[in-house]
């Protein structure tokens, strides 16, 4: 979009955060769009569908391996292909990322060695609580039942 495009928006009162069915880049959407029915239940679909994989973030997220953040974001990304406040949210999201890559190196690797503090910290108190998991190979069994307390 050039910055003529924006003028034209702005003149026109057209809400730039929202696409209208004319302003569709997609046909099938576009076509969907111009029948309120179709526009409802396809509006719905999209929020059930974001909200599935927002819920999938919330219950894989305490579990190793991907889920959590980046499944959230995904459902919120299906969301902001249809809902305005969703949108906005995931520009505000952009900007706090783009805030947070302008921070100077020393901050950033401050935040992840307080980050793995935090994890070696919950991993100390989760064996304190239930021992050294029986699983792990023996020498690391040993290495760990040497640490106070367990």
């Amino acid at each position: 979009m050039g910055s003529g495009d924006d003028d034209q928006t702005k003149s026109s009162g057209d809400h730039p955060v929202l696409l209208d069915a004319s302003d569709d880049r997609w046909r099938w959407r576009r076509r969907i769009r111009q029948d309120p029915r179709k526009a409802f239940f396809y509006r719905l679909g999209v929020g059930i569908v974001g909200g599935f994989f927002i819920l999938l973030g919330c219950l894989t997220g305490p579990f190793p391996g991907p889920g959590g953040i980046p499944l959230v974001l995904l459902g919120l990304a299906i969301w902001a292909s249809e809902f305005e406040w969703a949108q906005k949210l995931m520009l505000w999201f952009r900007a706090q990322l783009a805030r947070v890559r302008r921070w100077p190196r020393w901050a950033k690797a401050l935040i992840v060695i307080a980050i793995i503090g935090c994890l070696m910290i919950s991993l100390y108190v989760t064996m304190r609580l239930s021992g050294v998991p029986g699983w792990l190979p023996e020498p690391v069994q040993d290495a760990l039942e040497q640490l106070p307390g367990l």
